[in-house]
């Protein structure tokens, strides 16, 4: 049984995107720094805030949302990874390797929504 959330690995997962995302950002161009740098830690961050603020909540359908919301801040930093990479700010090999990341991340987060859908307030 999970008693913290940090020890769910979707967690860890998440954090895990979140450092990869801001180390991938630090060498952007300063005009970037409030758009694209902000934007792609905000959301990577979002991940792994979401997943716990989801773990504290008390009922399935509030945990659930929680966990929505992370999923929609995953699917808004792989966006961000894709346009980092098509304007030539990120190589294809270091966003595709948070993309993977991020793609489990979601298929886990699918699992524990899927989950917590079946059980009755």
């Amino acid at each position: 049984m999970i008693k913290d959330f940090t020890e769910m690995p979707v967690w860890q997962k998440a954090m895990d995107i979140a450092e990869k995302c801001f180390n991938l950002s630090e060498n952007l161009p300063k005009k970037e720094d409030y758009a694209l740098t902000s934007q792609l830690r905000r959301s990577a961050e979002s991940i792994s805030s979401n997943i716990a603020e989801g773990f504290g909540r008390r009922t399935s359908k509030d945990k659930s949302r929680f966990y929505d919301i992370s999923r929609r801040s995953a699917f808004e930093t792989k966006s961000h990874l894709i346009y980092g990479n098509r304007v030539k700010y990120f190589s294809e090999q270091e966003s595709l390797e948070i993309q993977n990341l991020i793609g489990e991340v979601i298929h886990d987060l699918n699992k524990i929504t899927n989950r917590l859908s079946t059980i009755k307030p």
